[in-house]
């Protein structure tokens, strides 16, 4: 008789049933296959070491891998073999225009450290100067134009080197660290004050035997490690200098937004200032996930410090701004009207709707180094295309505690988390079916989910000039047939505006189902229509062009002050997909829950009342 066990199953049960097994086939044993003798106690021991063993060593395996590794500090460890260096937090970046009045001097100089605050929310936070910024008066006049100001607070860590101690390491602590703003000096030592600043290295072809370079790599517990060459690739330390790690320690995405910013303390010992935000703060951001991490890392990797192909952009864009919450390369030779020997690049941040001109023109200059000379890399903002829903749901009351209004609670969060793993970013499809999923598992208790779907976009207008605006919506319009709904404005609804010659009555535009775009405004009820062919609007492509449109004054959209129209068209499929650098969010202030609960009975058939899930 064979003396193998089976152990390819390794839960507790299984493995005490095989040593049972095992125990059947000798003669020194009798009392195993009795629970309350003493081997089967030691049974239990084995069989619970044996289990403890194979889940150690099952985990243990899979933290030997980056695609399966569970644990942020394994992940990172892999991602610094590769080369990859995990994303930091960010500090929120606001752009002041500061005028120094009494200001005297030929140079005025705002120091790194330098500090302004603001309030957001009722918190006071600190934004400081990152890098030392110098201005000469023009006309008498001292003005800091677009001096950018980082969220936190200056932090300084000092190590003194010793070449001796093998285990010496240098670290940013702190999880909350910027490494973005991060100086690295090194002075000679204690007696000698001449003092190096060190650059973070890029391209190891530069780098020569007395570089003054360090390399960052990602550490345990979120922190970061600062490496020194080691007098190859980079200037070696020697005993006694002193490292100096300065940095800004952020409290990341909190205080995006603000506006308002008053100056703490002098500015080359003038205290009176004049401050305009040029831009709010944005870009504020969390250190990058785990799974961002295991995302990036290979395709970084990949990439082979070139960009070639729209890949290789979008990591190194990614590796350049880092602050990217998805980007999207496409070559001009894809645009609707092909543009050769230009490469696409739009980047939808963390924080914030679109990068400021300053950030774009620094990710360009930066692009250069690695992109091929003949093409030109041009950055554009991310458009989005908002998803409106009007979500109708019957459940059996007789099978659940809840009430209609938490039912519709939890389906109003089941949304929002929709709208945040699927949508929100480029390439997020929206999937009709995945949808209706979501809400169906919301509670069990939910018998049906009908669930219809309009888009919007919108265009900022110009109030100078008539002006030919052309809006994209990239998916179908739906129009089953020539003059569908013509009578009732089509399948087109815009918000309200004011019009060139007429401050009295405002405007609206729908369509005629037949191809034209309508002006046109109320009385009463009653549409008095000013111009059949403002417009065009193509249903298969799902592109409206306004000719010629003179608005002076836009209405309120969604009870707030607002320079943009919005239009919203009934798309011909319930799938949405996004194009280039199109992305489709949930419009979770416009869209609708309706919960009730069902009423069906065997005898109520034609009288059982449901919700359409025709497009009208």
């Amino acid at each position: 008789m064979s003396k193998r066990l089976n152990v390819t199953e390794l839960d507790f049960d299984t493995i005490k049933a095989n040593l049972k097994t095992f125990l059947k086939q000798q003669d020194q044993f009798t009392d195993y296959d009795f629970e309350g003798s003493s081997i089967s106690t030691l049974l239990d021991v084995l069989a619970y070491n044996t289990h403890y063993n194979a889940v150690y060593g099952n985990v243990l395996a899979n933290e030997m891998f980056l695609d399966s590794a569970d644990l942020r500090n394994s992940i990172v460890s892999h991602a610094k073999h590769v080369g990859y260096t995990p994303r930091s937090a960010t500090s929120p970046i606001a752009y002041l225009n500061v005028t120094v009045n009494n200001a005297t001097g030929s140079t005025l100089t705002a120091t790194r450290g330098t500090t302004f605050a603001t309030t957001v929310d009722g918190t006071t936070y600190n934004y400081i100067v990152k890098d030392a910024t110098s201005i000469t008066p023009v006309d008498g006049v001292y003005t800091f134009s677009n001096l950018p100001v980082y969220e936190g607070t200056l932090v300084t860590n000092k190590y003194t080197v010793d070449t001796a101690n093998a285990d010496q390491r240098f670290l940013i602590k702190n999880n909350l660290a910027d490494t973005t703003t991060l100086k690295v000096t090194v002075q000679n030592s204690s007696s000698d004050s001449t003092t190096n600043t060190y650059t973070l290295a890029s391209d190891l072809a530069d780098v020569t035997s007395s570089s003054k370079v360090y390399y960052l790599e990602g550490a345990e517990d979120q922190q970061y490690e600062v490496v020194f060459g080691d007098g190859v690739l980079g200037a070696a330390l020697s005993t006694g200098n002193i490292v100096t790690l300065s940095y800004i320690v952020t409290n990341a995405e909190e205080s995006n937004g603000a506006s308002s910013f008053s100056l703490s303390g002098t500015i080359g010992g003038f205290s009176d200032v004049t401050i305009t935000t040029a831009t709010n703060s944005a870009n504020g951001a969390q250190p990058e996930t785990p799974d961002s991490i295991r995302f990036n890392a290979p395709r970084q990797y990949a990439s082979q410090n070139r960009t070639v192909t729209a890949k290789d952009y979008e990591s190194r864009v990614k590796s350049i701004y880092t602050n990217a919450k998805s980007v999207s390369v496409w070559g001009g030779e894809d645009n609707d009207t092909p543009v050769y020997g230009r490469v696409y690049i739009s980047i939808n941040p963390v924080a914030g709707a679109t990068l400021t001109e300053a950030t774009k023109t620094d990710i360009i200059t930066q692009l250069k180094d690695f992109n091929v000379a003949s093409v030109t890399p041009v950055i554009q903002d991310p458009e989005t295309t908002s998803i409106q829903l009007n979500v109708n749901v019957k459940y059996d009351a007789k099978t659940t505690t809840k009430t209609t209004d938490s039912i519709k609670s939890l389906i109003t969060s089941a949304i929002t988390r929709f709208n945040t793993n699927n949508l929100t970013q480029f390439e997020g499809v929206f999937r009709h079916s995945k949808f209706i999923e979501t809400i169906n598992k919301v509670d069990t208790s939910i018998l049906s989910n009908i669930t219809t779907v309009k888009l919007h976009n919108s265009f900022t207008a110009t109030t100078t000039g008539s002006t030919t605006y052309t809006i994209k919506f990239n998916n179908a319009f739906y129009n089953p047939h020539s003059a569908h709904n013509a009578s009732a404005g089509g399948i087109l609804v815009s918000s309200g505006f004011k019009i060139n010659g007429d401050t009295t009555n405002e405007y609206f535009l729908d369509d005629d189902g037949a191809g034209n775009v309508r002006l046109y405004y109320l009385v009463g009820q009653t549409r008095t229509y000013t111009n059949n062919t403002q417009g065009t609007i193509d249903y298969t492509n799902g592109t409206i062009t306004l000719n010629s449109l003179f608005i002076t004054e836009v209405s309120n959209v969604d009870g707030a002050t607002s320079t943009k129209v919005r239009l919203t068209i009934v798309p011909n499929s319930v799938d949405i997909v996004p194009v280039r650098n199109q992305i489709l969010e949930i419009d979770e202030t416009n869209t609708t829950v309706t919960v009730s609960a069902d009423t069906y009975d065997t005898t109520s058939g034609i009288g059982y009342t449901t919700t359409s899930s025709y497009a009208s």
